[in-house]
């Protein structure tokens, strides 16, 4: 019996800790990290070799024309690896929302099984609230047009709480919040994605890199996938 109260004396204060900064593993299950030129070149192959990655999101484009230097790098080598993929997008609210959408439409190349798209929405630009919405809307619109799966929502907590609540409730949603605690929204909105930090340190990537979650199993994370059958040809008119 004495030796059965030491024992538990030994194990009772590790029970249920986690390492700082690291997510809450009951609710949460595949790890991800996404990246853009400020991650610089990355050995894709030494990433997958050293850490169970599940997913990785790239950057594509921001605003109407600007082009990340090392995404075509990026998207090759995570095809290349069998690494689920997904592309994202920074929103301008200045910009026009067709344009940014025809941009990143025109960079990408698509495949089966790629991840949905993501819009990346953390900043008004001096602009009026309804401005970014209604354009990010547009933007949106015709992705899902063109590629036949609805977008997926990035935005940090206290942004989509300010301005994007209640807004696009029927798209995935990916948000960032620093915490080893779960975020919990206001509107009691279910995320998809966490983005639980942005100074994880892997092998194979130099410096910080955004540490991330899918709240879900794989069969549910490949619901959100691109699938080329799911575009549907435009009706013709009659003759």
């Amino acid at each position: 019996m004495r030796v059965l109260i030491v024992l538990c004396a030994l194990i009772l204060p590790f029970a249920g800790s986690r390492p700082s900064g690291s997510p809450d593993w009951h609710t949460t299950q595949l790890e991800g990290i996404d990246v853009s030129h400020h991650q610089s070149r990355i050995n894709w192959d030494a990433v997958a070799s050293s850490h169970p990655l599940r997913f990785a999101f790239v950057k594509a484009t921001e605003g109407a024309d600007f082009t990340d230097s090392l995404f075509c790098e990026n998207w090759e080598s995570l095809r290349r690896l069998g690494l689920q993929r997904g592309a994202y997008h920074f929103f301008h609210a200045y910009g026009c929302g067709e344009d940014q959408a025809r941009h990143f439409l025109s960079t990408i190349e698509m495949q089966a099984g790629d991840l949905a798209p993501v819009l990346d929405l953390e900043t008004t630009d001096g602009m009026p609230p309804e401005t970014m919405i209604e354009e990010a809307r547009i933007w949106l619109q015709i992705v899902e047009e063109n590629l036949g799966v609805k977008p997926i929502i990035y935005s940090n907590q206290d942004f989509y709480e300010k301005y994007l609540a209640g807004i696009f409730n029927n798209h995935p949603l990916w948000i960032a919040k620093y915490s080893a605690e779960r975020p919990a929204l206001l509107t009691g909105k279910t995320w998809d994605f966490w983005q639980y930090s942005n100074e994880g340190r892997i092998k194979g990537v130099s410096g910080k890199v955004d540490r991330n979650v899918f709240s879900g199993t794989q069969e549910m994370l490949n619901r959100l996938c691109y699938q080329p059958n799911a575009v549907q040809p435009a009706a013709q008119p009659a003759p």
